[in-house]
């Protein structure tokens, strides 16, 4: 697997829409069961909470993350997590395209 395509993956249909269409993406399941989302957030600001750890991969776009108070800016090419049964904020500078992977 490369690191821009995903081989032998579930692909759900039905969007997951967010804060008006101002967020989506859609959710896939790895042939070895790895849970994982491919989004788009608009520039804005949002919350969200997670049950699982989340670690966050930014392919265009900016934004700061704020986790357990603490805010980190983040581009392109950059990562974060976010620990499991936490509520975080981001706020996006510009459109950012990501994937969510779930543990």
């Amino acid at each position: 697997m490369s690191n821009d395509t995903f081989e032998s993956a579930t692909i759900t249909k039905r969007a997951n829409v967010y804060y008006d269409g101002s967020v989506t993406s859609r959710s896939l399941v790895t042939d070895d069961g790895v849970r994982k989302t491919l989004g788009i957030m608009h520039p804005g600001e949002y919350e969200f909470e997670t049950e699982d750890e989340e670690h966050i991969e930014l392919y265009a776009g900016r934004l700061t993350a704020t986790v357990d108070g603490e805010s980190t800016e983040y581009g392109a090419g950059e990562s974060f997590t976010v620990p499991a049964a936490t509520t975080f904020e981001v706020s996006v500078a510009e459109l950012v395209d990501y994937c969510c992977t779930y543990e």
